[in-house]
């Protein structure tokens, strides 16, 4: 492990953001960022970029001399987070109960020579 970042308590469900990590996971960083941009899943792409650039950015801070494409994705998993419990009025005076999901997102980068 070269570096990692971990992006905490980010509102999305995990189940929507493990669609778009399953695109990038074992690929070269260059080559996910490029799937991501491109991704139909806006907000969950939008999200994982972010934790990508940092854990791109802890790399290149932790290792000056290391050369960023030959950084890959060695390990990418989405952990459920807390859920914040909310109410939702229902006919008769009843309340549903809503679960508005979080996630831990874990990125882990390796050195790869070769593109």
């Amino acid at each position: 492990m070269i570096a990692r970042a971990i992006g905490r308590y980010i509102r999305i469900s995990p189940q929507k953001c493990r669609l778009v990590a399953d695109l990038i996971r074992r690929r070269y960083v260059g080559e996910a960022l490029t799937i991501l941009r491109f991704s139909e899943k806006r907000k969950a792409s939008a999200i994982i970029e972010k934790v990508l650039r940092s854990a791109i950015a802890n790399a290149q801070q932790k290792f000056p001399e290391v050369d960023v494409d030959n950084l890959f994705i060695s390990r990418i998993f989405i952990n459920p987070g807390p859920s914040w419990k909310r109410i939702r009025p229902a006919p008769m005076g009843r309340a549903y109960r809503v679960l508005k999901r979080t996630s831990h997102i874990h990125i882990y980068l390796e050195e790869r020579k070769g593109s």
